[in-house]
C-alpha cells in the first residue's frame, strides 16, 4: 500500500511540471516587418512555472534581465552572445529584458506574468540607454491596456 501511494505521489509531482509552456523567443537582426534588432515577441505573456528560451537565430545576441527591473524574489539572468538561454518563471509581474549589444537600438522585451503590475516603476525607473528606455515604456503600456482589458471583458463575463 505505501509503495502504491508513493507511486501515485511521484507521478502526480513529475506531472506538474508538464503543465508549464515552453516560450521561445528568437533574437533577430530584422523581422518580417524589416523591424531591426528585435525579439520576435516583445510582449510576453507568462505564467508562474513557464520557461522562456530566448534562441539567437541571429548573431551577436544575447537576453538578459535588465538589473532592479524584475519581481521581486525572481532571479535575474544573463545569456552569453550567440547562445540560448532559458529563464524560468518563478513569480509573477514584469520583467524587462535586453540584448545588451542592441539596447540603445530598442532590442528589449517585457514579460508579463499574471495580472501583477505592482513592479511598474521598477521597469520605468531602470536605466535602458536609447530607444530601449522608450520601447520598455511603450511596453509597460501596453501591458497596462492589456490587462485592464482582460479584467474588464471577466468583469462583464461574471
Amino acid at each position: 500500500m505505501k509503495t502504491t501511494l508513493l507511486a501515485i505521489a511521484l507521478s502526480v509531482a513529475s506531472a506538474a511540471p508538464a503543465l508549464a509552456d515552453i516560450i521561445e523567443i528568437e533574437m533577430l537582426n530584422k523581422n518580417e516587418d524589416g523591424d531591426r534588432m528585435i525579439f520576435s515577441q516583445e510582449l510576453i505573456r507568462a505564467e508562474v512555472g513557464d520557461i522562456i528560451r530566448f534562441v539567437p537565430t541571429d548573431k551577436s545576441h544575447n537576453a538578459q534581465s535588465v538589473k532592479d527591473a524584475l519581481p521581486e524574489g525572481q532571479e535575474p539572468f544573463r545569456g552569453r552572445v550567440n547562445q540560448a538561454i532559458e529563464y524560468e518563471v518563478t513569480k509573477t509581474g514584469l520583467t524587462a529584458v535586453v540584448c545588451l549589444p542592441h539596447q540603445a537600438m530598442g532590442m528589449v522585451a517585457l514579460v508579463v506574468v499574471g495580472d501583477d503590475l505592482s513592479n511598474a516603476d521598477d521597469i520605468l525607473n531602470a536605466r535602458v540607454p536609447g530607444k530601449g528606455g522608450d520601447k520598455l515604456e511603450a511596453l509597460v503600456e501596453e501591458a497596462k491596456s492589456l490587462i485592464t482589458s482582460d479584467e474588464s471583458s471577466t468583469d462583464q463575463s461574471s
